[in-house]
């Protein structure tokens, strides 16, 4: 004989922790595919998927995801607000085409070099700044990355100054030059940004992550319980910086160059902005807001420039004409409607949904007859 409580579950199985995962690698997969396949987005992408302007494009989208990725878990995690982020990935790319260019070594042991160095980079720049916290390390972090700035700027030898760094094609596989081969530069910042969410993740959820966020909470209580926050806090600035570099490197690959505006902290602003937007604290909030910045980006540029916005009065005709103006006014519609960003909000509005369902179950479980809890014998 069956006995039955009429008392609803309240607690989720495992299926529901496997959801994520389930959805992230059909995520992947479907991305990997995508350059395959003749899909068409109007106003998103320049053309079909498989064309490679909208190859370009969606390789890029990546590329700044990964770097969005990265700050996130500088920012979410460890709650260190830089302002010179931008210094590694510019460490990254230019440190790649220094490596192919000046020592002629081949493209992996030139990734290894560049890696290598954003790295070091890191260590000194971070143990330096985090001597101090808060508005402090903001701006010790944007001394840097301005020092950096002029060091590439200045440096006309070396770094093309000015102009730019021209990736030494030379040293580079046939297979990852060119427009011919722009589907293989996307599988290849496809792959670099899923290296940075699987770093990014295992960092969150390791010992050290869990380190870095209890420092963000309350680092003194920390220090009093023996352990070393600063060394936590220096670990994941250094992880950062290196998947930001990984990013730089795949954008040095598909732009076949790069500026000095790579290292400048206008980029770090710009991917501040990216972080905000999608969610802080959220991995799959800064894919989001790395991918949004980046197409808005691109196609408010396109917009800007149509013939019909020629034709408005000049109170429109201007501000319409400057895609940062469209931007701005984006982003503070944002933090004004969206606080928590969009991953914030979906999270929230999940929660709240939770929230009900588990009140309603509550509520009738308060409500179940008195015979539910008489003796099963009695009631058999």
């Amino acid at each position: 004989m069956t006995v039955t409580t009429g008392v609803p579950t309240l607690i989720p199985g495992r299926k529901g922790a496997a959801l994520p995962f389930v959805i992230g690698a059909a995520l992947v997969v479907v991305m990997a595919v995508l350059p395959l396949l003749d899909i068409s987005l109007p106003g998103i992408l320049p053309g079909p998927t498989y064309t490679p302007g909208s190859l370009a494009l969606l390789s890029l989208c990546m590329v700044f995801a990964a770097l969005a990725l990265s700050y996130n878990l500088l920012l979410g995690t460890a709650g260190m607000l830089s302002f010179g982020h931008a210094l590694y990935f510019g460490a990254g790319a230019y440190g790649l085409g220094i490596a192919l260019k000046y020592f002629e070594v081949p493209l992996w042991p030139g990734i290894l070099i560049a890696l290598v160095g954003g790295l070091l980079i890191a260590v000194v720049t971070g143990a330096v700044s985090m001597r101090v916290a808060g508005i402090p390390f903001a701006m010790v972090t944007l001394a840097f990355a301005q020092a950096g700035s002029v060091l590439v700027r200045r440096n006309q030898q070396v770094t093309g100054g000015e102009e730019g760094m021209r990736l030494p094609v030379a040293q580079v596989p046939e297979w990852l030059v060119g427009v011919v081969n722009t589907r293989n530069l996307y599988w290849f910042a496809l792959i670099v940004l899923v290296i940075v969410y699987l770093v990014v993740l295992w960092v969150d959820r390791s010992r050290l992550g869990h380190l870095a966020e209890a420092t963000r909470e309350n680092e003194l209580r920390v220090q009093v319980l023996g352990l070393r926050p600063y060394t936590a806090k220096l670990i994941v600035f250094v992880v950062a910086a290196g998947c930001a570099a990984l990013a730089g490197i795949a954008y040095m690959l598909l732009q076949s160059g790069t500026q000095p505006s790579a290292v400048g902290a206008d980029l770090t602003i710009t991917v501040l902005v990216m972080v905000v937007l999608g969610g802080v604290g959220f991995r799959w909030g800064a894919i989001v807001g790395g991918v949004l910045y980046t197409i808005l980006d691109q196609r408010l540029t396109a917009l800007a420039r149509a013939e019909w916005i020629e034709t408005l009065p000049d109170v429109l005709r201007i501000p319409l004409s400057e895609p940062l103006f469209l931007l701005g006014v984006l982003f503070i519609l944002v933090v004004m409607f969206l606080p928590g960003g969009i991953a914030g909000t979906v999270d929230a509005a999940i929660r709240r949904r939770r929230g009900e369902r588990t009140r309603t179950q509550l509520r009738q479980l308060d409500d179940a007859p008195a015979e539910a809890d008489a003796p099963v014998e009695a009631r058999a």
